[in-house]
């Protein structure tokens, strides 16, 4: 069994001083956890987190968004290039948040996607229903169009992504999906994968709608949920370190609950 990979997503959250004690904490505390982990933070602060995720292997470096462009007169962009300077491992792309409210569609999110792969950094390709799509039963329809978007764009490379599920109507407002309804579709989503290339098996499918030190355990249990992308619990180092815990009873035991 792989892995466990949990991931924190800062948002725009932290400060020079705050960081430096969530890190800390984060580092100090996962010692010994058998599980993968990241920290995304925010731009401003990536060298900082370089700095001290350095010398260790369990938490890699991570950002929460890339440019879909190269290089060029494009201001406040950060290139996949620029990021990979900062030995960042893992970007995130098409978050409901930057779907929403950066007008992000299908076909920018899987550029997004080819441009870190690109420069050797692991998209986290974010998908995921609204409530209104879910009450509409369009739920299974919206994260296939979405997914396949990607694997149009980038062919084989496709098993090198992770695929985070994020509810939008789970997303920091404290509703989280069942586990059940969680793992129902990210089955939809490894039957997807699997039909698209022959090395499914080495694609992560993350959870990312409201998961927390309570729920975490029942959550990574499921057959299909093989990790978590943790918005504001990844804030507090006990709740985020919790989690991981949970990822790492997981993944030694094959527990189900």
């Amino acid at each position: 069994m792989k892995k466990k990979l949990i991931a924190g997503n800062w948002k725009m959250n932290g400060s020079l001083s705050a960081n430096v004690s969530l890190l800390q904490a984060v580092l100090d505390g996962s010692k010994g956890l058998n599980c993968k982990a990241a920290v995304c933070v925010p731009a401003a602060y990536l060298a900082q987190a370089q700095s001290m995720l350095s010398g260790q292997s369990l938490i890699a470096l991570g950002s929460q968004d890339v440019s879909a462009q190269e290089v060029g007169a494009y201001t406040g962009e950060i290139s996949a290039s620029m990021l990979k300077d900062f030995v960042v491992h893992y970007a995130i792309v098409g978050h409901s948040e930057r779907r929403q409210y950066h007008a992000e569609s299908d076909a920018i999110v899987a550029l997004k996607a080819q441009r870190a792969l690109s420069a050797g950094i692991t998209p986290i390709v974010c998908v995921g229903e609204t409530l209104a799509e879910r009450q509409a039963g369009q739920t299974e329809e919206v994260v296939k169009r979405q997914l396949a978007a990607v694997i149009h764009t980038n062919g084989h490379c496709i098993s090198e992504i992770v695929v985070a599920y994020e509810p939008v109507w789970a997303i920091g407002t404290g509703l989280t999906a069942t586990p059940e309804q969680a793992q129902e579709v990210h089955a939809v989503l490894r039957s997807q994968l699997k039909a698209a290339t022959s090395h499914s098996d080495r694609i992560s499918i993350l959870y990312g709608g409201s998961m927390n030190a309570a729920n975490a355990a029942q959550l990574l249990a499921q057959t299909d949920i093989d990790g978590g992308l943790i918005g504001g619990a990844a804030l507090k180092a006990a709740d985020f370190l919790a989690i991981m815990a949970a990822g790492s009873t997981t993944a030694k035991s094959g527990l189900n609950f």
